[in-house]
C-alpha cells in the first residue's frame, strides 16, 4: 500500500523530473517569497497536512501557517494557508500541493453535502473501493473528514460475498459456510443480494450484514422488514444525492456510495506567490 510520503515523492518526481527548467533559470536559489492559498469557492478543506509535506520535502525550512482547520467549512475568498520559504520551493511545490488539496477537499466537500441530505436520520453513508489507484488511504481519509464513513479498505480487511463469489461457491449458504470456517470469529460477513429470495437465504445463512444491491424502494422496505434487525442492512447501487433521503427513510442502516470518491469534483483553490 502506498504511503502519503510515497505519493508525494511520486507526484514531485512526475512534475519536476530532472529539474524545473523554468524556475531554475529565472529565480535565484536563495531568493525568498510567500505563497497564499485562497479558496475560490465555498468548500470543506481536507489535505492540509499533505500539502504542507509537499513543501517541507522540497525544503524543510519552509514555514506553513494554517488559517483554517482540517474539516472546516471555508467560504469563498478565505485565505487557507500561508507558505514562506524560497521562491524556488514555492514555485516547484505549488501545483503538486494544490492537486492534493483540491482533490481531497473536493471529496470532503461532496461527502459533507451528501450528509446534509440525510440530516435527521440515523443512516450512515459509507464509501466503496471505487477510488483512484494508489490514493485509497487519502481518499477514504477525505471521506471521513467530510463526515461520512469508510467501508472496508480493501479485499483483506472485510468479507463481502458478491454475486461472483456466490456463483463460484454454488450458493449463498455454501459461500458463507466456507468463509466462516476460515476466518476469525471477530470478522463480520456481508452478503450482497439482488432479490428478496437472496435476502432470505443470506439471513438463514447467518450473514452479519446484508447488502441490497440495486433494489427499488418497495423491495428495500420489504427486505428491511424481513431482516427485522437480525442483520445490518446496507443499500448499494444507483445511489444519487437525490435518492438519499428516500433511501434513508426505508430503515436501512448503511448506504454505500461509490460517487463519494469516484465522482467528486476537485474544488477551486489558487496560490498567489510574491517576493519578500
Amino acid at each position: 500500500m502506498h504511503t502519503t510520503q510515497d505519493l508525494i515523492d511520486l507526484a514531485l518526481k512526475e512534475d519536476i523530473g530532472p529539474g524545473d527548467i523554468t524556475t531554475d533559470n529565472i529565480v535565484p536559489v536563495n531568493e525568498k517569497g510567500q505563497g497564499v492559498i485562497v479558496a475560490k469557492q465555498d468548500l470543506v478543506i481536507a489535505g492540509l497536512e499533505v500539502a504542507e509535506k509537499v513543501f517541507t520535502i522540497l525544503d524543510p525550512e519552509t514555514r506553513f501557517t494554517r488559517h483554517v482547520k482540517e474539516g472546516d467549512r471555508v467560504a469563498k475568498g478565505t485565505t487557507v494557508v500561508t507558505i514562506e520559504g524560497t521562491l524556488a520551493t514555492l514555485l516547484k511545490g505549488e501545483r503538486t500541493a494544490l492537486n492534493f488539496l483540491q482533490r481531497l477537499s473536493g471529496i470532503a466537500t461532496q461527502a459533507r453535502d451528501y450528509i446534509a441530505a440525510v440530516a435527521g436520520t440515523s443512516v450512515k453513508l459509507v464509501d466503496t473501493r471505487k477510488t483512484t489507484p494508489g490514493w485509497r488511504v487519502l481518499e477514504k481519509y477525505a471521506v471521513r473528514i467530510g463526515g461520512a464513513y469508510n467501508h472496508r479498505m480493501g479485499l483483506y480487511d472485510g468479507v463481502l460475498i458478491k454475486d461472483n463469489h456466490i456463483a463460484a461457491a454454488g450458493g449463498i449458504a455454501q459461500a458463507v459456510e466456507r468463509v466462516r470456517q476460515a476466518i476469525s470469529h471477530l470478522v463480520k460477513v456481508e452478503v450482497e443480494t439482488t432479490t428478496l429470495e437472496e435476502v432470505q437465504e443470506a439471513l438463514v445463512a447467518g450473514a452479519d450484514i446484508i447488502m441490497l444491491d440495486n433494489m427499488d424502494l418497495d423491495q428495500i422496505r420489504e427486505a428491511v422488514g424481513t431482516i427485522n434487525k437480525k442483520a445490518l442492512v446496507e443499500v448499494s447501487g444507483g445511489v444519487t444525492r437525490e435518492r438519499l433521503k428516500d433511501l434513508a427513510q426505508t430503515g436501512v442502516d448503511l448506504i454505500s456510495i461509490g460517487a463519494l470518491t469516484h465522482s467528486a469534483v476537485a474544488v477551486d483553490l489558487s496560490m498567489r506567490i510574491t517576493k519578500t
